[in-house]
């Protein structure tokens, strides 16, 4: 704490509003968004670490399981991480003897990563459990909603995607 600072010095007093309502709207979505994201992927992670396993670990199993080997910046661009988080994870794994890597041989720059008869059990023992636990998390909608609110999830996420041009790249 520092003390240098005196109470005639602080600035406490909330900011005015100058922003329009649906600047407001807008904001109180996305905190909405926010909020929502984080209590599902921490209670994800919660669950996921019952396997032993990190969330990004069990992505790239999950995803090798479900649509087969990936090249490792595929498995970047499913799991929407960087090119380095995925060979980080997959270090993890591969030492686990869950999956292995391995050089395409019509591009020697691309590695492919696939599920080892171990990581296979593995996931084939854990995600009946997983896929049962999400659906608990979002039982408190009616399948219409949870359709509604996927598809709606979708069309803003692919309107942002489509805007960013407006908005800039980072």
């Amino acid at each position: 704490m520092r003390e240098d600072v005196t109470a005639a010095q602080w600035a406490d007093e909330p900011a005015e509003r100058t922003w329009s309502d649906t600047e407001e709207q807008a904001l109180r979505l996305w905190i909405a968004l926010a909020r929502c994201y984080v209590t599902f992927s921490r209670a994800v992670a919660c669950k996921v670490a019952e396997y032993d396993l990190t969330a990004p670990q069990f992505g790239v199993l999950e995803a090798l399981y479900h649509l087969g080997p990936l090249s490792l910046g595929e498995l970047a661009e499913k799991l929407l991480v960087t090119g380095g988080n995925v060979t980080y994870v997959m270090d993890r794994l591969e030492a686990q003897g869950l999956v292995a890597r391995e050089r395409s041989g019509d591009d020697r720059r691309v590695v492919r990563a696939h599920l080892t008869t171990k990581g296979r059990q593995t996931i084939d023992g854990v995600f009946p459990r997983h896929a049962g636990f999400v659906e608990g998390l979002v039982e408190v909608l009616d399948p219409e909603e949870k359709e509604t609110l996927r598809a709606l999830l979708k069309k803003l996420g692919k309107g942002i995607a489509q805007a960013s041009n407006r908005f800039g790249n980072c």
